[in-house]
């Protein structure tokens, strides 16, 4: 394979990328996939610099009103110009190594697809042990073979095959501070809920510490995260919040109003 960086919208791919107030990494994330012949930011009520940033690096922008993560990015492929798609949050940038892999990659086969390692930054700090460790996504994908699930939250693509890996990583600057790892679950949390009632779930009080205790565990014990110190304990405090907000607050939801009231 060629060290040469691959020429500006040589790929016949769009680049697929939704947006909210995404000018942080936005500049950095479209310059990386400039070797496709679209970059596509679909934008649901920025009021940062998200518009002119992408504007300005040739990108194509698009509106749609917020439907939830999965949908969104639906909508996304969607609007692309082009059946090939490498989808990418507005806080993830390629490396140099997977630039290279995915502009060399073999289009001919529509059912082809492709996975690439994530590696997850809290602020400036990598993220080397735990539940992030070794996490690979599926981001290079046909539409005419492979989709987003209508997921409202952890939305993932549903694919005909396995799909293949690519050398390189996405880098994933996700989270500003260890606080910010607390609040993505708590942001998270209704949109989960939500989709556990649609799927007519139910949920039992005495399951929730026992998930919680599990995915602690999990977490900072069996997947080392402890190895992360104070970070590691962070992520596996918010995965206990992952696992288990989302059910009591379908829980909640579920209870009568004389349940809820809190006599005086």
């Amino acid at each position: 394979m060629s060290d040469a960086s691959p020429a500006p919208g040589s790929l016949p791919v769009s680049a697929a990328i939704i947006t909210r107030d995404a000018e942080r990494y936005l500049a950095a994330v479209l310059a990386a996939c400039d070797f496709c012949a679209e970059r596509l930011v679909l934008d649901s009520g920025s009021t940062d610099g998200t518009e002119r940033i992408a504007r300005e690096a040739g990108a194509r922008f698009e509106r749609q009103t917020f439907l939830g993560y999965g949908p969104q990015k639906r909508r996304a492929v969607e609007l692309a110009a082009h059946d090939w798609i490498l989808s990418l949050d507005a806080d993830e940038v390629l490396d140099a190594e997977a630039r290279r892999a995915i502009a060399g990659v073999d289009l001919s086969d529509p059912s082809a697809c492709w996975q690439l390692r994530r590696r997850t930054f809290i602020g400036p700090r990598e993220v080397r042990h735990g539940p992030w460790a070794e996490e690979r996504v599926l981001r290079l994908f046909n539409r005419q073979t492979a989709a987003f699930k209508p997921l409202l939250v952890h939305e993932e693509v549903e694919s005909s095959r396995p799909p293949a890996s690519l050398p390189g990583s996405i880098l994933h600057y996700g989270y500003a501070d260890l606080a910010d790892v607390i609040r993505r679950p708590l942001r998270y949390a209704p949109l989960k809920a939500e989709v556990m009632r649609q799927k007519g779930q139910r949920v039992s009080a005495w399951s929730l510490p026992v998930r919680g205790g599990a995915a602690f565990v999990r977490s900072y014990v069996a997947k080392g995260g402890w190895r992360d110190g104070a970070a590691g304990f962070v992520i596996a405090v918010a995965r206990v919040l992952d696992s288990t907000l989302p059910r009591a607050m379908l829980l909640f939801h579920d209870a009568g109003p004389e349940e809820r009231r809190v006599e005086n």
